[in-house]
């Protein structure tokens, strides 16, 4: 299966380096470029793509706006937020927003090919080696949004919180089966079951919720 992947992103020399690398893939096609928002969300009417990669910082409207606009869109894209290395200040938002993860803007070409197939079976999440550090740095819960966290979380089963916590950890269902000694389509089962009884989107937002909760600190 193809997947049809828009690439978002106003600065010419990162949009066309990450175009080659895209386009090098037999199973990608890039159906559209964008250099703002708007265009972003034009050109996700009009190609209807699977996959947006979503710059933050654009002209006319950012990526967090585009963001919030395309997951309104009856079967929207699956959008994850480009993003430099020190980790926009909109990133965060942007994935509660809905985006399915995040990437560097100088991942390697074989990463990016490999993240677009990741997000595409639903199973999208952030880097592991930055998760923890991008959800502590960006997620400061007040009371009232702590308390309303663990409330929601205090409906997951044990093993429920048990794969949470590994999601949380940015892991793969595959990793989360090895870990758990479980087949990956129950983990799978297992994932949506909480992502279902958190009212969560997908797995960066349930992420998000276990830190609020204080549960990866437990």
């Amino acid at each position: 299966m193809t997947i049809r992947v828009l690439l978002a992103d106003d600065e010419d020399l990162v949009r066309s380096g990450l175009s080659m690398i895209l386009q090098a893939d037999p199973d990608v096609s890039l159906v559209a470029e964008a250099r703002n928002g708007v265009e972003a969300v034009q050109l996700t009417r009009l190609y209807r793509p699977d996959i947006v990669l979503m710059d933050i910082r654009m002209p006319a409207m950012d990526g967090l706006t585009a963001t919030e606009q395309l997951r309104q869109l009856p079967q929207s894209p699956k959008v994850v937020v480009l993003t430099t290395f020190d980790l926009d200040e909109y990133v965060h938002a942007a994935l509660e927003a809905g985006a399915m993860g995040f990437l560097l803007k100088n991942i390697p070409p074989r990463d990016l090919t490999q993240a677009v197939r990741t997000v595409h079976n639903g199973d999208a999440m952030l880097a592991p080696s930055v998760t923890r550090r991008l959800i502590s740095k960006f997620a400061t819960p007040d009371t009232a949004r702590a308390d309303d966290a663990r409330e929601r979380l205090s409906a997951l089963t044990a093993r429920e919180g048990e794969v949470l916590r590994l999601v949380s950890e940015g892991m793969s269902n595959a990793e989360i089966g090895a870990d758990l000694y479980m087949g990956e389509s129950t983990v799978k089962t297992h994932v949506s079951r909480l992502l279902a009884k958190l009212q969560c989107a997908n797995r960066v937002q349930a992420a998000i919720l276990a830190h609020d909760a204080g549960f990866l600190n437990t």
